[in-house]
């Protein structure tokens, strides 16, 4: 998930947080699980969640795109005797493991698990000093080849919306002219370069890095646009009265989910400039109230589910649209991916 930018010792700051799985209650009412039913868990992470809904009698589908959380999770699969299986993957493409009628029910947990931050030689945590990593699968760019070789105002739209960091400018700017000299190499290298060039004020809840460590790990992941594309493929994958349940810890995560499913909704579209209006069949319809925030409780005994949000809708009965990633408004970073060649 993404990084809580509240206060304490939270993941955004590196710190060690047991696994718990958030809103899990709020998850399994929203997603009904029971015997004959089959449910994708797009991020297997700790196996939280699938657990949950293995011991409420549906069958689960299991996705993760790191190798360690696949290699973690065989001894659950093992124990559960053909009702889980388990896939390394990414969550974008899963609907091409749902079965041929459908499938009941999917929930994603995005973004970067507790397990990760943990281990230092991954680079996400800048706590735990380590190499500037960042990569959940272990292949592709990497955060030092972002840091040490984009553009400058590449590096500014990076930090600026993705980590929505108000001195990206500044902070950009230092990184180019430190790298000339020597390229950054480990988390606590450029988490100490950033505290230098924008100092932590006595009102701060988190460390000057937090946003700038944030955005870099969504970047090399492309955690959005991950997210964008398993939205669509979920819409082709669940069956009609399927459940689609997302919980999300980011502003930017949870804009991206709302805006498809108001797009999903069936109202109607059309210019304020032009009188035509295009009236449209849904293909997905709200759960309860459409929004559920974790209760104070939890999120004392959980500072990971201070910045969950929860959206579930169902899906309908109608064929499902073209996807159209116009409608998340995302930014075009595609020349900054080709880094890698």
């Amino acid at each position: 998930m993404m990084t809580d930018l509240g206060g304490g010792n939270t993941e955004a700051e590196g710190g060690p947080v047991r696994h718990i799985p958030v809103l899990l209650k709020e998850v399994l009412d929203a997603l009904e699980p029971q015997a004959g039913k089959v449910i994708l868990d797009g991020t297997f992470g700790a196996g939280g969640y699938t657990s949950a809904i293995l011991s409420a009698g549906a069958d689960v589908i299991a996705l993760d795109r790191d190798p360690t959380a696949i290699a973690a999770g065989q001894a659950m699969v093992a124990a559960h005797g053909g009702h889980l299986t388990l896939n390394h993957t990414q969550f974008s493409v899963l609907d091409r493991f749902a079965p041929e009628d459908g499938l009941d029910g999917i929930v994603l947990d995005i973004g970067v698990s507790s397990m990760q931050i943990d281990e230092a030689e991954r680079g996400f945590s800048f706590q735990k000093n380590g190499p500037l990593d960042m990569r959940m699968s272990g292949a592709g760019v990497s955060a030092a080849d972002v840091v040490n070789r984009a553009k400058v105002s590449d590096l500014i739209r990076i930090f600026g919306f993705l980590g929505e960091e108000k001195q990206a400018g500044r902070i950009a700017r230092a990184i180019e002219k430190r790298r000339a000299t020597h390229p950054f190499e480990t988390t606590r290298d450029l988490a100490g370069m950033i505290e230098i060039v924008t100092p932590r004020k006595a009102k701060d809840k988190i460390h000057p890095a937090t946003r700038v460590f944030q955005a870099l790990r969504v970047f090399v992941n492309d955690e959005l646009g991950e997210l964008a594309q398993a939205l669509f493929a979920a819409e082709q994958a669940l069956k009609p009265g399927g459940r689609l349940v997302v919980v999300t810890f980011h502003s930017l995560e949870d804009r991206i989910v709302k805006k498809f499913f108001s797009d999903r909704s069936g109202k109607a579209t059309g210019s304020r400039h032009l009188p035509m209006v295009v009236e449209r069949l849904a293909t997905f319809e709200p759960v309860g109230k459409g929004l559920l925030a974790a209760t104070e409780e939890e999120a004392e005994i959980n500072p990971r589910a201070r910045s969950a949000k929860l959206r579930a809708a169902i899906r309908t009965v109608h064929p499902a649209m073209k996807a159209d990633f116009s409608i998340f408004d995302l930014p075009d970073l595609a020349e900054i991916e080709r880094l890698g060649g």
